[in-house]
């Protein structure tokens, strides 16, 4: 199916400080939108606005001609989001944390799989308090990619990644696009800058 997702004029104020204004996008399943601007300029101010972490001044976001704006039940249904905080429990193992998750989501049979994918298998027993920011950001990853969502939205997911991760997440993403999911992405990489098919400047 092809869905539609789409922002109209989201406008977010913090204090007295306008972040943006009257920002508009619209994307169809199998599309990547890249977000770029300098720090400050509202990118993960963006993000949070689509998960319903800050509620916009104006605007909308809109799935298949229905409103989602601050939509908790279906943002969570249907989005997975990675942010800067990885969101990880640090006493739990990396098996716990995402049997924890899947279990939510209905997704168990992922598990092996995604730690496959972020190549960590050798990782599951260990508690996230003894990874690397690394390994770290790879646990977080793997969860990720159990999500049982069409919309991906990921605030530079390759911080702490090595350059072999990178190209690893990289594919991913295309997977997941090829797919028919939706992704948005804050990302500096310029290998990721070119796989987009749309790209705004904050």
């Amino acid at each position: 199916m092809n869905n539609n997702y789409s922002a109209t004029n989201l406008s977010v104020r913090r204090s007295e400080k306008k972040i943006f204004e009257n920002l508009s996008f619209s994307l169809t399943s199998g599309k990547l939108l890249k977000l770029i601007g300098p720090n400050g300029s509202g990118k993960s101010t963006l993000l949070k606005a689509l998960i319903g972490l800050i509620e916009p001044e104006t605007g909308d976001v809109i799935f298949d001609q229905e409103s989602v704006l601050m939509d908790q039940e279906w943002i969570s249904e249907n989005i997975c989001y990675l942010g800067h905080k990885n969101t990880l429990k640090r006493e739990f193992t990396v098996i716990e944390n995402l049997h924890f998750w899947t279990k939510i989501w209905g997704t168990l049979d992922q598990i092996d799989h995604s730690l496959k994918l972020m190549g960590i298998e050798y990782l599951r027993d260990t508690p996230v308090r003894y990874l690397s920011s690394g390994q770290t950001r790879r646990a977080a990853l793997a969860r990720s990619i159990c999500h049982p969502g069409s919309i991906w939205l990921f605030d530079e997911p390759t911080v702490g990644l090595h350059f072999h991760d990178v190209a690893k997440l990289i594919d991913i993403i295309q997977r997941l696009v090829n797919k028919g999911n939706t992704v948005v992405v804050i990302e500096h990489n310029m290998d990721l800058v070119k796989c987009a098919d749309y790209i705004i400047d904050l």
